[in-house]
């Protein structure tokens, strides 16, 4: 069922003949910016919850990325834990393991505004190219797994293809991936 706010195009209500309620009014004005930013204060929750689960598999857990989600829609782009624990209606206990879990991730900051009596979280300076350049470091460890295996199978062809094919994308990706950032830097720049 869609929502309509009182005159809005597609309205079928009854009008009862007061002033407040004809098309044109400032009543159906009002209602429809209403009606607008119900409507998006939906498509936010939608996806702060989105986020949560997008991040979750990426192995955090649900609350962070949905706190990972918030703030990157937040008006401000920061809150105190008891702003985001009221705003995700969870607990603040779990939002402390939350925003723990963020912070030693290197995803999100904490700062004080000077005179504040409560730390504040925002995202990190260039959080995605930052995470992004900490999978990197991943890389090598897949590589250097793939050769221990190699060692370990001996001359078997088709175990060897594998194994080699896992190496060979690995050190592929070690090389374009920097290449790649310093890119981006470039690009950012001058945004």
């Amino acid at each position: 069922m869609a929502i309509v706010a009182a005159g809005a195009p597609g309205d079928r209500r009854k009008r009862t003949g007061s002033a407040a309620f004809k098309p044109g009014t400032a009543y159906t004005l009002f209602g429809y910016i209403r009606t607008i930013r119900y409507i998006r204060l939906m498509m936010v929750d939608a996806f702060v919850e989105d986020a949560g689960l997008f991040y979750e598999r990426l192995g955090l857990s649900r609350t962070a990325g949905r706190v990972m989600g918030w703030l990157l829609v937040a008006e401000t782009g920061d809150a105190d834990a008891p702003e985001l624990a009221e705003a995700l209606a969870v607990a603040k206990s779990s939002m402390s393991v939350a925003l723990r879990q963020l912070e030693q991730a290197g995803l999100v900051e904490r700062f004080r505004v000077r005179g504040g009596r409560r730390d504040r979280y925002r995202l990190a300076e260039d959080v995605f190219a930052r995470a992004f350049r900490a999978k990197m470091a991943e890389f090598e460890g897949f590589r250097a797994l793939a050769e221990q295996g190699l060692q370990a199978v001996g001359d078997d062809p088709e175990r060897r293809r594998r194994l080699e094919l896992m190496r060979d994308m690995y050190a592929f990706m070690m090389d374009r991936f920097p290449r790649l950032l310093q890119e981006w830097d470039e690009l950012k720049d001058r945004r």
